[in-house]
């Protein structure tokens, strides 16, 4: 497992493959013999965040100290770069070595071609759901600002390789396709690309369900429970507010009211009328907007009329 003193250029020397990770975290190369600390935080990269993809991808290494320090800007950085590498340079550079290696003159390689269509719009259609759909609500969760009838769990239950076309057609080339001394070279080339795409591809989806959707769902989580708190706040001190809008004799009816009296004890207790009770009831429902009694309850416990040791619960 590769550590943030380690050397960013050792890292390079012995998995090649990273040099197209290191374009999508937006590290450019020239960074010297300096560590991958030091290369990340000189180029505004999360270290934890780098390495766990690193050492995913490289390892199959999961066991992360703690999600939560996953940074979800730099997650979403590398797969936005990601797709903009895949959609605008992978796929149609292969596209056009499989139309060079190719007879376009031979039916079954037009086929061929239009399989290869078939399988990058399938894969297109998938980057572009998950910009359209899912990376605009992990940025209002970001924000604090989440956005109702979509959550995480919907994209990871659809969320798959969609390997199978490619699959389909490496073995097609390989067992049908004739092809002539001049052609031979360049068709085994554009399969091996083809080949590395896979494997790519395999690895950007691994690395969305093992590390991206967990890193969404503590988001979630985290994003409720300081929802939850926020409202709870705001009630408490909404109703301090409103609290001194309450009469005194407002306040002793709400005491009464706690202690499970009924309109003519409490109009017995402070010497009024049962219809003065029923005003002043009234009159505090429509300032504190509270009508249930256990509402009342929980106001006067936080706002100090009572003591909640002296209320049945």
């Amino acid at each position: 497992m590769y550590e943030p003193d380690d050397r960013m250029i050792s890292l390079i020397r012995d998995n090649y493959n990273l040099l197209q990770s290191l374009g999508s975290f937006g590290i450019n190369l020239g960074f010297g013999d300096k560590t991958v600390k030091e290369v990340c935080d000189e180029q505004g990269v999360d270290t934890y965040t780098y390495l766990a993809v690193v050492n995913f991808t490289i390892n199959g290494y999961r066991d992360f100290d703690d999600v939560s320090k996953l940074s979800i800007p730099t997650l979403m950085q590398y797969l936005r770069a990601s797709h903009e590498y895949f959609l605008g340079f992978q796929l149609p550079t292969i596209r056009k070595e499989l139309v060079d290696a190719l007879d376009e003159k031979n039916n079954l390689a037009r086929l061929i071609v239009k399989l290869y269509d078939d399988y990058a719009r399938a894969i297109r259609s998938h980057m572009k759901y998950e910009e359209k759909m899912v990376f605009p609500y992990v940025e209002a969760l970001i924000n604090g600002e989440p956005t109702g009838g979509y959550d995480i769990e919907t994209y990871s239950k659809h969320h798959g390789q969609t390997d199978s076309l490619l699959r389909e057609l490496k073995s097609i080339i390989i067992k049908y396709l004739p092809s002539d001394g001049l052609h031979n070279n360049q068709l085994s080339s554009c399969l091996y690309d083809i080949y590395n795409n896979e494997e790519w591809l395999s690895q950007h989806a691994e690395v969305e369900e093992n590390i991206f959707i967990p890193a969404i769902r503590w988001l979630e989580k985290k994003t409720k429970q300081n929802d939850v708190s926020a409202k709870i706040s705001n009630m408490i001190y909404q109703n301090r507010d409103n609290s001194d809008a309450l009469s005194d004799r407002e306040k002793d009816v709400i005491v009464s009211l706690v202690q499970g009296m009924s309109n003519k004890e409490i109009a017995d207790h402070l010497c009024i009328s049962i219809n003065t009770v029923i005003t002043h009831r009234r009159n505090i429902a429509r300032k504190l907007q509270i009508h249930s009694p256990a509402g009342l309850t929980i106001y006067a416990i936080v706002n100090h009329l009572v003591d909640i040791s002296s209320v049945r619960l």
